[in-house]
């Protein structure tokens, strides 16, 4: 007791909530980092091709004979290889005239005008599409065309849009051996008329016979009645509204084109044909004719001497069409000799 040491005491003072340190914010950037260069690994591995993935195996195995031995990048990105400085110029390969020739870009005027064609056709061709559709709904909803669905075929060609309106046996369009039309056929053509006039495409229409011999006075035949028959389609056309200039053609094939190959009596092959051209197919026709579509044939009573009948003021009705045909019928076209 008599040996006192004093005695010390030491106090802590601890403050809530005090600072831990920053070693634990390094930890998770770095986890945040593996983890952001992992997904990037799966996503590039899931989007690579086969050939890439094998390029890239080859790479990491050998890297120095990779590079020596071809391009430098692993994923070849197109364009001549860049040679490694220690490589020779012997070593670098020689390109002939022809190779040289091969690799040669094109015009870029030649390659934005083929673009132009490429696109306008594509254009085309959906205005196409877009028609044929319009027309097949319009057939299936209108009561007048419903019953004749069965005569009236649409179909894509490499011409353009193709509208047939075949003939049937209890059904034909024109009156026996002549270029008569049926008030039904009249309405049909009436009825496709408004739809088709709202593209700015010119038509081209022919008219077909079956095989069926058929004789008429001077050497009248199926040759003179198919186009006859063609050129009433179209007078019906024009009479509906349709713009004269934007006809191409009006031709007959007789039986020369048939439909129906395996038997060529079979009523169907005796057809109207209306195509709604592309401008592939038009230029064509224009360069076939030297730049000019052909002239449509006068109405019997037009003047002499005059240039074409004025252009209506509105399209006629049903009735005063056939009216007019009838006496358009009644004069040079009307050939109701029997088939022989």
């Amino acid at each position: 007791m008599e040996n006192n040491q004093p005695i010390i005491v030491k106090r802590v003072k601890k403050v809530a909530g005090g600072h831990h340190g920053g070693a634990w914010k390094i930890a998770f950037a770095d986890f945040a980092t593996a983890m952001m260069a992992f997904f990037m690994v799966m996503w590039l591995m899931s989007s690579a091709t086969p050939e890439q993935k094998k390029l890239i195996s080859g790479y990491f195995k050998d890297p120095i004979g990779f590079s020596e031995s071809a391009s430098p990048y692993v994923i070849d990105l197109g364009g001549s290889p860049t040679p490694s400085p220690d490589r020779t110029l012997n070593e670098q390969p020689q390109e002939s005239p022809g190779d040289q020739a091969d690799t040669d870009p094109k015009d870029p005027a030649e390659l934005d005008a083929e673009q132009a064609e490429a696109k306008a056709e594509e254009v085309e061709r959906e205005r196409l599409e877009l028609l044929l559709q319009e027309l097949q709904t319009k057939v299936e909803l209108d009561p007048k065309l419903q019953r004749f669905k069965d005569q009236i075929l649409f179909e894509i060609t490499q011409d353009g849009l193709r509208i047939q309106i075949v003939d049937a046996e209890n059904r034909p369009m024109f009156a026996l051996g002549s270029a008569q039309l049926q008030p039904y056929f009249e309405d049909i053509l009436f009825a496709l008329t408004d739809t088709i006039k709202a593209v700015p495409n010119k038509i081209s229409i022919s008219g077909h016979t079956d095989a069926k011999p058929f004789a008429g006075a001077g050497g009248f035949g199926n040759w003179e009645l198919s186009a006859n028959r063609a050129n009433a389609a179209r007078r019906v056309l024009i009479a509906a509204g349709y713009d004269d200039a934007q006809v191409a053609r009006v031709v007959g094939y007789a039986s020369s084109a048939l439909f129906d190959r395996d038997d060529p009596f079979n009523p169907v092959n005796r057809r109207i044909d209306i195509v709604v051209l592309n401008k592939k197919a038009q230029r064509n026709i224009e360069d076939e004719q030297g730049g000019s579509g052909l002239a449509p044939d006068p109405a019997p009573d037009a003047p002499a001497g005059g240039t074409g009948a004025a252009p209506a003021a509105e399209p006629l009705s049903s009735d005063q069409v056939r009216e007019r045909l009838n006496i358009f019928e009644d004069g040079t076209l009307k050939m109701d000799q029997p088939r022989e």
